[in-house]
């Protein structure tokens, strides 16, 4: 392993030139190699260029950049990526009598969970607000609104957590 600890004065300085010239790191590996014959790693290369405190610039000037996708199409991609197929779940409210489901609701599971997620699905509380619900491989349990900020009523979270209680159980 080479530090710049190691190398000469001279070997700096050609270095620092090579870089100003716009030489990447593989281009300095080479150098190193062709005219010094130091035989050192692409690492190594990049360790040194930092201990010399030089900046490479980057392949490519800032013009040939392709510009950032829009945010549009990446929801786009995720919302193909996500399953169509939901499964209605009908869940019995324990507390109710008759079989009647129970109320205000609406809870849903996907067939194929979301990435990240053991088990997945949507959710429709009581007072119309939507939800995408999800538990990931930790247990972990997530709820991520439509809505920003928005909060479930205890009463409704309590009705939730019954729904997934008993999908969870079989």
């Amino acid at each position: 392993m080479i530090s710049a600890k190691n190398l000469s004065e001279e070997q700096v300085t050609a270095i620092r030139q090579w870089a100003e010239d716009g030489s990447q790191l593989a281009d300095i590996q080479k150098r190193l190699k062709g005219q010094f014959g130091l035989n050192v790693t692409y690492m190594d290369t990049r360790f040194v260029v930092l201990d010399l405190g030089i900046d490479i610039e980057a392949e490519g000037s800032e013009e040939d950049e392709e510009p950032p996708a829009e945010p549009v199409e990446a929801e786009a991609q995720v919302a193909e990526a996500e399953p169509e197929a939901e499964k209605e779940v009908e869940i019995l409210d324990p507390a109710a009598e008759g079989g009647e489901s129970a109320g205000s609701v609406q809870v849903s599971a996907d067939e194929v969970p979301r990435p990240g997620a053991i088990v997945s699905g949507s959710v429709t509380f009581s007072d119309g607000e939507k939800a995408i619900w999800m538990i990931d491989e930790y247990g972990r349990p997530g709820l991520d609104p439509e809505t920003p900020g928005y909060q479930p009523t205890d009463a409704d979270l309590t009705e939730f957590e019954k729904y997934l209680r008993a999908l969870l159980e079989g």
